[in-house]
């Protein structure tokens, strides 16, 4: 027999109160803004300055537009892209091919694409301009990979990829009015720009993200080209290089299009505030406040990373930043108290993902829904709200009756940090997130309410050490923002965007090609032919269809082809015959895809969330996965119930009774699902009832007399029998 864990409740207090602590401090080392796996770390100092200074600027740039207003758009959006890819090539190296069929497959892709450029230069279809720069921009990104030579620890073929990224954005920053009043025209010197463009934005998205995004939008720049010779509905007319790279990178309709522009204004600031907030101990409170409201409950340690994940995710709106970070000391602590490896890595990486659909600031892609749907961002901040208390409160269910399985308790409460005292002394940290609801609620601007937030993030910081100083207690406050540390939390901003610009940049010049080719009415159409026009078998299709997209690609860049794709599709069922659909059916459909993208990360077997937690577990990443999916359960449910459902997105007028109601019958839903996955209430749950709690859960999930009544007599039938067999074991231990 294996020997049973200690339950944390009997652990020593002051070991526990240790542990605790040693845990916040652990976070403050390996907050979200240093938690970029894969950067390079060993440079001189000269390049640590030169990434520093270059970082400061692009926070600078965002924060002055901001505040005085944006640039003309190609203007705001290729300096963003261009410091974005100059600090790319500095800080992601390129990844060595140490093994022999590495090497053999990078040297055959380069010989291959320098091939096809030589085959259309021949057969008259590319032109010098268009091959000189491609040869370049291949040659360098090949010396990065197999060529030594070295200044002060960076390549030199970084350096020069670095410096072609600031080229290439800043061409078009300073000849944007030429660029624009010669749209239609064929010019040697742009084209070869665009060119360069193209290969370093998907280049520095194979650096900073993976391959997956790369791919993808290789095959969209080849479909562009080859359209005449597909088959069937992919058959289109076919464009010339010279017409793929104007529009992929000169006009706004590719890499400078929707994705890129709101990177380059509200992502932008969302993450600097994030990173002051940060910089005030925002995450060090969050996770005590955890700590001290959920540690001492059954299954406390697992309970405070899902707690912690949350508040960090409306932060953040990062998986992977918010597992590297939180799960530091979160997965050690969990796997102490008694969980598998696979179990500590899936609650920490369900609860990361989950961060990305909770308000306020929730993931890049919520941002890029406001130029989808054309709502605004209030709107869709408020339609999240519901969904994201469902999804975590499911979870919750999940892990109590998981831990209660397991007879894993809570740790004591002396050892664990007083609620009522943190709010008492460090309550005024939320203040700046209150604000940030008031204003945006008060109609204010995504971008104004972010300014605003950083105003009051910083200026709450000052006032409170004002007060600490006139106490005479300045020395003893922690997080002090000072001059230093603000421009620290700016550079930080600049660092934790750099995976959303690549993605972005990447993700715009595949929606540019599915417009430029009309794929997107195509399939949207096909789709829904296929399905019949019934709805349930469109929401399937396209579910799968965004996991499978989700596996390799980042959320944003899943949401936006998605969206362009398969939301068309959802949108034209539920609106029937009307001519335009309504708010709240623009809305399900896009959250819809946003929700399935962001289950991506814990879907296996490419869950990039768990395979991150795993890194820190010692577990098995796909097991990970698979744990993570039973925690996260209700993140694959909810996106149906907000179609099936709309009165939970918030929109028009409202129906108490009703909302209400459709909230309490998703909870038994979604708690009835958690209890079939789990198999265990106060005893074990056998096989047939847990297929009647997850057929009840799902029947709870269409607002329906019929499907509810089926389903409260699932919840009735599960619960009454383990209420009963409950009272029966408590009888038959007294009559003992």
């Amino acid at each position: 027999m294996t020997a049973q864990p200690v339950p944390p409740a009997q652990q020593d207090v002051e070991e526990v109160k240790r542990e605790v602590a040693e845990g916040v401090a652990k976070l403050e080392a390996t907050g979200f803004a240093h938690a970029t796996p894969g950067v390079r770390r060993e440079m001189a100092r000269f390049w640590r300055a030169a990434i520093y200074v270059i970082a400061l600027t692009l926070s600078t740039f965002h924060l002055y537009t901001g505040i005085f207003g944006t640039l003309p758009s190609h203007q705001q959006r290729t300096f963003h892209l261009a410091f974005g890819l100059g600090l790319i090539f500095l800080l992601y190296p390129a990844k060595p091919q140490h093994r022999r069929r590495e090497q053999i497959r990078g040297w055959v892709a380069s010989a291959s694409a320098l091939a096809v450029l030589g085959w259309l230069v021949v057969m008259g279809e590319a032109h010098v301009y268009v091959a000189g720069p491609a040869f370049v921009v291949l040659a360098a990104v090949q010396a990065a990979r197999y060529l030594p030579l070295r200044v002060g620890g960076m390549p030199i073929a970084d350096v020069l990829l670095s410096g072609l990224g600031f080229f290439a954005g800043l061409y078009i920053f300073v000849n944007s009015e030429e660029i624009i009043a010669s749209a239609g025209e064929i010019v040697a010197s742009n084209t070869a720009v665009g060119v360069i463009g193209i290969l370093l934005v998907l280049v520095a998205a194979q650096r900073a993200i993976g391959t997956a995004l790369v791919v993808v939008a290789t095959v969209m720049l080849a479909y562009a080209y080859v359209g005449p010779w597909m088959p069937g509905f992919l058959n289109h007319q076919g464009y010339s290089l010279d017409r793929i790279v104007s529009t992929s990178f000169l006009t706004t309709e590719g890499v400078l299009g929707t994705p890129i522009a709101i990177s380059s204004t509200f992502i932008f600031l969302f993450m600097i505030f994030a990173a002051m907030l940060q910089r005030t101990g925002m995450e060090k409170f969050f996770t005590e406040f955890a700590f001290g409201a959920t540690g001492w409950m059954t299954g406390g340690t697992a309970k405070v990373g899902v707690v912690t994940s949350a508040f960090s995710g409306t932060i953040t709106g990062s998986s992977i930043a918010n597992v590297v970070s939180n799960g530091a000391f979160t997965i050690p602590m969990m796997k102490k108290a008694g969980y598998s490896k696979e179990f500590a890595g899936a609650v920490e990486a369900a609860s990361s993902t989950g961060g990305q659909i909770a308000p306020p600031v929730m993931g890049a892609a919520a941002f890029i829904m406001i130029d989808m749907t054309g709502v605004p961002y209030l709107e869709i901040m408020k339609a999240a709200i519901i969904p994201a208390a469902l999804f975590f409160a499911a979870q919750f269910v999940v892990v109590h009756y998981e831990s209660k399985k397991l007879g894993i308790l809570g740790l004591p409460r002396a050892a664990l940090p007083s609620v009522v005292n943190l709010l008492r002394t460090r309550g005024y940290l939320v203040f700046p997130i209150i604000v940030l609801f008031v204003f945006l609620s008060m109609g204010y601007s995504p971008i104004r309410a972010a300014i605003i937030g950083i105003g009051f993030s910083v200026g709450v910081n000052l006032l409170a050490q004002v007060v600490y100083a006139v106490l005479g207690r300045w020395r003893q406050m922690q997080d002090k923002i000072t001059p230093r540390t603000f421009l620290d939390g700016m550079v930080d901003a600049a660092r934790i965007a750099l995976p959303i610009i690549a993605a972005c940049a990447a993700a715009g010049m595949v929606a540019g090609v599915i417009t430029l080719t009309g794929l997107g009415l195509k399939l949207s159409g096909g789709l829904v032919a296929l399905a019949g026009g019934y709805l349930i078998p469109t929401l399937v299709m396209v579910m799968i269809a965004c996991l499978i997209l989700g596996m390799g690609l980042p959320t944003t860049a899943n949401y936006v082809i998605t969206a362009t794709l398969a939301a068309p599709a959802i949108i034209a069922i539920l609106k029937g015959g009307a001519e335009d659909p309504t708010v709240a059916m623009l809305l399900a459909a896009h959250m819809f895809v946003f929700y399935f993208g962001v289950m991506a990360d814990i879907t296996p077997p490419v869950c990039l969330a768990g395979f991150a937690a795993a890194g820190i577990s010692g577990g098995s990443p796909v097991r990970t996965g698979v744990q993570s999916v039973r925690i996260a359960i209700s993140g694959f449910l909810v996106p149906y119930i907000l179609v099936l459902s709309p009165e939970l997105l918030l929109q028009g007028d409202i129906i108490w009774p009703l909302l209400i109601w459709t909230i309490i019958t998703a909870m038994i839903g979604a708690t009835l699902v958690g209890v079939g996955v789990v198999g265990y209430v106060k005893t074990a749950v056998f096989w047939p009832l847990r297929l009647v709690a997850i057929a009840g859960g799902l029947a709870l999930i269409h607002s329906g007399l019929v499907s509810d009544v089926i389903g409260l007599a699932a919840f009735a039938l599960v619960f009454g029998l383990q209420w009963f067999s409950g009272r029966k074991t408590k009888v038959a231990e007294v009559t003992s």
